[in-house]
């Protein structure tokens, strides 16, 4: 191998990894599909799921919202004093809390919190030999810890969006009347008159695909983990980071879909 084509092949070999990779997690994903719908269902799981990754996940999510919804409030206000368009606080704090910042930092939330916990969780399980054991005694760890998961971040991340858009408007509504001197039922009646259905349906939508997103890279990082704490260590950095990313990416995908002209 020459100077001149190592190069390109350390590239093709990059290529290669990261295809490789996305065909792995591209059959992983549909094997727990498939399974959602097929029997035995582990109701008890799913419901332990729901309870860890929506309900815990509130605080942080309502937290982040709020203080999102009042910074939004600040700088829209800011830039629209420039124009003499002040009034579009209420109207344009909406929309991005429902659109777009409610889902997608409510995503990269439960990302730190749920796909770093699950694929901690799984991988340990597997340093353990805990997989092992469910297999001998009959029961799929697809089915047992993967489906479970999947299933109620999908379900619980739009309730989680909900939440968190409602209280980021809120956010920028106690700053709007309180630090930016605005009359609180025009500021709730510019709220109601400019968000339309599709704005928080779509934020909603979102949401559901974050949480896929989300369990799935914990799941599959857990399952794939590497022997010993220092395997865990890895596949949670691994979780995090492709579950952010994918988020990322997976927003502007939808909103292409959804608000392309």
């Amino acid at each position: 191998m020459t100077a001149l084509t190592a190069p390109l092949a350390a590239l093709g070999a990059t290529v290669l990894a990261i295809l490789a990779t996305t065909g792995r997690i591209t059959l992983f994903a549909a094997d727990a599909v498939s399974h959602i719908l097929r029997p035995p269902f582990y109701t008890r799981a799913l419901l332990i799921q729901l309870v860890q990754i929506g309900w815990l996940s509130l605080p942080v999510v309502g937290l982040t919202a709020l203080f999102t919804g009042g910074a939004l409030a600040l700088q829209i206000y800011a830039g629209g004093a420039r124009f003499s368009a002040e009034e579009v606080v209420p109207s344009i704090v909406a929309i991005g809390m429902a659109r777009e910042l409610g889902p997608v930092l409510g995503g990269l939330m439960v990302a730190a919190r749920v796909a770093s916990s699950i694929a901690a969780e799984i991988g340990t399980m597997k340093v353990t030999e805990q997989i092992d054991a469910l297999v001998t005694l009959s029961t799929n760890p697809m089915k047992y810890l993967t489906v479970p998961r999947i299933l109620a971040a999908t379900l619980a991340m739009p309730v989680l969006v909900g939440v968190g858009d409602a209280i980021g408007i809120m956010g920028g509504y106690l700053v709007g009347i309180n630090r930016l001197d605005f009359n609180a039922a025009a500021y709730l009646r510019n709220t109601v008159d400019f968000l339309e259905f599709w704005d928080v349906g779509s934020g909603l939508v979102k949401g559901a695909v974050f949480g896929f997103l989300v369990a799935l890279m914990g799941c599959y990082h857990g399952m794939n983990s590497g022997r010993g704490a220092e395997g865990v260590g890895a596949a949670t950095k691994a979780a995090v980071v492709s579950a952010s990313v994918l988020i990322l990416a997976a927003n502007y995908l939808l909103t292409e879909l959804f608000f392309a002209a």
